[in-house]
């Protein structure tokens, strides 16, 4: 498989408990996948949104591609992500129920095909991140007294 990643979410993993992972397709306009390609994507601050039976990814920043005229696209437009329907019924009353988000992790191509994958996420509280930053440090130390 051919996947190529164009942009990261990392602050998702530490302000979110990522439940559930999925895979979305994307529809862009022409400018967005020549800028994609060029890897200017910022996932910060997006989350996507469950609307009239459809997914919506906003808060995505899509840079304009480098070579077009003036006649770019806008950066932060609304984005329908492609899923099926049942997932999106599911995802749906799992964001209304339990009072989680869905939140981009990553953009990518597969393929050649522009993809999303999309996080059903918790927010953590701040003695969680504390205790998650704990962990990592001491994965890190016990990691570099093995490595000796």
């Amino acid at each position: 498989m051919n996947n190529k990643i164009i942009a990261t979410n990392r602050k998702a993993f530490h302000e979110y408990f990522i439940l559930d992972k999925y895979e979305a397709g994307i529809v862009l306009l022409g400018s967005e996948v020549k800028s994609l390609r060029e890897g200017s994507a910022n996932l910060k601050g997006g989350y996507v949104l469950i609307r009239d039976g459809n997914a919506l990814m906003l808060g995505v920043r899509i840079s304009p591609y480098s070579h077009t005229g003036f006649t770019g696209h806008d950066p932060l437009r609304e984005r329908q992500l492609l899923l099926q329907k049942r997932q999106i019924l599911k995802l749906g009353q799992k964001v209304a129920e339990k009072g989680l988000t869905l939140i981009p992790l990553r953009i990518y191509f597969k393929n050649g095909i522009a993809k999303v994958e999309i996080g059903l996420a918790k927010g953590k509280r701040h003695y969680d991140k504390k205790e998650a930053l704990k962990k990592r440090d001491i994965k890190r130390d016990t990691e570099r007294e093995m490595s000796r």
